[in-house]
């Protein structure tokens, strides 16, 4: 399981909206001096999200916890983000090729583009199904003690 310290905002019965703060890895990166990516990651700093995760917990908002995420989880999502509109983007443009052979390479790219936004598309649909359901929420794994690590996250 990935785990996270978060804050809590707000609680309700089954469930908590917790804030945490969105990290580049890049400052763990020996290369992160001369790469563009932490360059940019300096820029935008860190960022606050909220995520509602499921909680079994009595919480009261302040309160310091740990959220966790399952692996499996987070594989599917980041395949389902990124796999799934490449996919499409060579589907559509194998199906171009196909279908408008000797035609030039503008009919390709353009189906090559439209595959692509199906892939963004489907990508979407399926995420907001899958939004609902408890295998892909985060779980609040346990509460730590009283300010525990508000000193080192400033929200």
């Amino acid at each position: 399981m990935i785990e996270e310290p978060a804050v809590v905002v707000e609680a309700g019965d089954g469930y908590a909206w917790v804030e945490t703060q969105r990290r580049s890895a890049c400052g763990a990166c020996a290369a992160s001096d001369g790469c563009g990516t932490a360059a940019l990651a300096k820029v935008w700093g860190e960022r606050q999200v909220r995520v509602r995760a499921i909680s079994t917990l009595p919480l009261r908002p302040g309160d310091a916890v740990i959220v966790g995420l399952v692996e499996g989880a987070l594989v599917r999502g980041s395949l389902l983000i990124y796999l799934l509109p490449i996919i499409l983007l060579l589907a559509g443009a194998l199906l171009g090729q196909a279908v408008f052979a000797g035609a030039g390479e503008e009919p390709v790219i353009l189906a090559g583009a439209v595959g692509l936004a199906l892939g963004f598309l489907a990508a979407r649909v399926v995420s907001r199904r899958l939004r609902g359901d408890a295998r892909f929420q985060p779980v609040v794994v346990r509460r730590l003690g009283e300010n525990a690590f508000l000193g080192a996250m400033t929200l």
